[in-house]
């Protein structure tokens, strides 16, 4: 599909890629991945033709179709699903056609065409932009609605839908879920497992990459190398060429010593609830994965509040909506009856779909909004942290970095602050330069750091994460583990989440309830819950079969009946068992080879300079075998669960 052959990029005069050779072949899932301005964005422009090689040469299969998401999207009356229809430029093609052939009356052409648009499920184009409008987000009642009408976040989201419809042989996507919500994250991931085409990604959600990629192409110090497996595979492998630097190594043992330190911490305190239990192996992962980031620019942590009162804040049967100045009477609440006391310490995950109120409920905490109903009671110490994308809006772009710090801080020393904002990367000039020509990332980045300076007890974040790449985000995730005080995040990024938080609030249908389970149940939550919504769900179909597989016998029954249902439900469990079985034997193979490997790497003599090669596969498998341990387990422990319901 794609080759580059001693390939070289250059952004004026600085070199981005140097003498890059290698394949991408027809099928392929690539994650692209490197540090903000190593030229991602770039490669994209080369494929697309945009920009050219300085040296070597790029080769595109030719006759292909390549479909990425425009930035730009024009203010028009156009339809929201007409436009979207519009990316599919080959129906549009055809359906011109057809019009012209029955305006000619002319009968073959007319059933060429109509050959044709069966061929490329042309029909169903309006039930294709639907789905695909409906999972990213938009309500039925939107579809028809004007393009110019919609805002900036929600015009991306469009382009992304008139990107996706287009059937597409090579799908390029640069950040795509920058402007999506968790449950639109979570559609847009299984939407493009299943994409046929060849996919190259840019995105700094590794959960995300994770489920969608099977090879990376990282771009560092001018060289680009492919690697095979999904995002955590290439930490592993990345991770064990960096503990044989020795430099490296150093920096590598201190911060897994305040891995362990927290996990030590965290596991004191861990019940066996299921959200818990996600986040000590999100953690205990963390250990393995460490080595990838010891040479990440990010270094910080939030100081210690001055004070950390034990009941930071409750709301009692709180209702809380947007009042309309305009009108005689208020609009309905969008909360109701909340009832919530944040704890010192507590660190709580905020889920829910696009416009259940999760934002909402974090400006009504912030203090932003009024409660219309109920009491919000706040200690008399509170300090809280506020993080949303407005923030970004808020900085004053003739101001440097320093000059927001020095306004938090008139006594500080200058020295003192640029210490304390290279941290969070600003370094040398960067610290003095203006903030205004900065990109969304810095500015997030500056808005984090302003929060941190002012030492809240209470962090409130929502979407922190957006316009943040890897390595920042890594530092933020380490950051947010060390807090001491309570916390609340709102995000699409499921790996901060499984990493920071210990509890789960869903607000869903007006209330905010404690869920009880992790992401991968909220997952399924969502998914449940579109099926009930979905207004074509032929009765008894899903739920039916469910109902099916709980009722093993009736009373009543004759005896020939029973043993007919008996045989059924066997029937039923032996694919079960003959799964249980296969995962029993996939986890004995791999625990007697990771035995093995263990063994090896505790011998002194793998370490000598002649097994210096060999250490770094074997390390690599090492962390591939846990990695396919844990999978494993985990589909044992699910169908161990269904082979249990069915005995309930």
């Amino acid at each position: 599909m794609l080759r580059f052959r001693n390939l070289a990029l250059r952004r004026g005069t600085r070199l981005l890629i140097e003498n890059a050779t290698l394949v991408v072949n027809i099928g392929d899932h690539v994650g692209l991945t490197g540090a903000n301005g190593c030229g991602k964005s770039s490669l994209f422009s080369m494929i697309l033709g945009e920009l050219e090689p300085d040296a070597g040469e790029l080769k595109v299969a030719t006759g292909i179709s390549i479909a990425h998401v425009s930035q730009e999207t024009p203010a028009v009356d156009r339809a929201i699903v007409d436009y979207v229809i519009d990316g599919d430029v080959g129906f549009r093609k055809i359906e011109s056609e057809l019009s012209e052939a029955e305006k000619n009356d002319d009968s073959m052409k007319l059933a060429e065409l109509h050959e044709r648009m069966a061929m490329i499920d042309g029909y169903a184009i309006n039930s294709r932009a639907a789905r695909l409008l409906t999972g990213l987000g938009f309500s039925q009642q939107q579809h028809q609605k004007a393009v110019k009408e919609l805002s900036g976040g929600w015009r991306m989201r469009l382009n992304l839908a008139r990107a996706l419809i287009s059937r597409s042989d090579l799908l390029l996507l640069d950040e795509p879920t920058n402007h999506l919500d968790l449950d639109a994250v979570i559609w847009l991931e299984s939407w493009l497992k299943s994409y046929p085409g060849t996919l190259l990604l840019i995105s700094h959600d590794r959960d995300f990459l994770d489920k969608v990629i099977n090879r990376i192409l990282h771009v560092e110090n001018q060289s680009v190398d492919l690697y095979s497996g999904n995002y955590s595979s290439f930490e592993v492998q990345r991770a064990s060429r960096l503990a044989l630097q020795d430099a490296s190594y150093q920096k590598q043992q201190k911060q897994i010593q305040h891995i362990q330190d927290y996990v030590r911490r965290f596991g004191a305190k861990a019940t066996k609830a299921k959200q818990a239990q996600s986040r000590i192996k999100a953690l205990e992962r963390m250990e393995l994965i460490a080595p990838a980031h010891v040479d990440s620019p990010f270094h910080f942590s939030f100081p210690p509040a001055e004070k950390i009162p034990e009941r930071l804040l409750t709301l009692d049967q709180v209702d809380v909506g947007y009042a309309d100045p305009s009108q005689e009477t208020n609009p309905a609440p969008i909360l109701k009856g909340v009832e919530l006391s944040i704890l010192a310490g507590q660190q709580i995950g905020l889920l829910g779909r696009n416009g259940a109120g999760k934002s909402t409920l974090i400006k009504l905490i912030a203090g932003k909004l009024g409660a219309m109903a109920g009491t919000v009671t706040p200690a008399k110490d509170l300090k809280i942290g506020y993080f949303a994308q407005h923030q970004l809006e808020q900085l004053d772009d003739a101001k440097s970095p320093i000059d927001h710090l020095s306004a938090l801080d008139k006594r500080a020393r200058e020295q003192d602050l640029r210490n304390f904002i290279g941290g969070f990367g600003f370094i040398g000039d960067r610290a003095s330069d203006p903030v205004g020509p900065f990109s969304g990332g810095e500015k997030a980045r500056l808005a984090l750091a302003l929060i941190a300076y002012q030492r809240p007890n209470l962090l409130l974040m929502d979407e922190p994460t957006n316009h943040l790449d890897l390595e920042m985000r890594h530092a933020l995730v380490m950051a947010l583990q060390a807090f001491e005080g309570a916390m609340i995040i709102v995000s699409h990024d499921r790996h901060m989440l499984r990493s920071t938080t210990d509890s789960l609030l869903l607000v869903d249908n007006g209330v905010a309830e404690p869920f009880d389970g992790d992401l991968d149940e909220y997952q399924n939550w969502l998914s449940d819950a579109v099926r009930a919504g979905a207004p074509d769900q032929a009765a008894g179909t899903d739920d039916g079969a469910k109902e099916g597989a709980k009722s093993d016998w009736e009373p009543g029954a004759s005896k020939k009946e029973q043993r007919q249902q008996q045989a059924e439900k066997r029937k039923r469990l032996q694919p079960l068992r003959n799964k249980l079985n296969s995962y029993e034997k996939k986890m004995e193979a791999l625990q007697l080879e990771l035995s093995d490997m263990d063994k090896i790497l505790s011998d002194s003599n793998s370490y000598e300079d002649n097994n210096r090669e060999n250490l770094v596969e074997w390390i690599a498998r090492q962390g591939v075998l846990k990695q396919e341990l844990s999978s494993v387990e985990e589909s044992w422990f699910e169908v161990s669960e269904e082979l249990e319901s069915f005995d309930d």
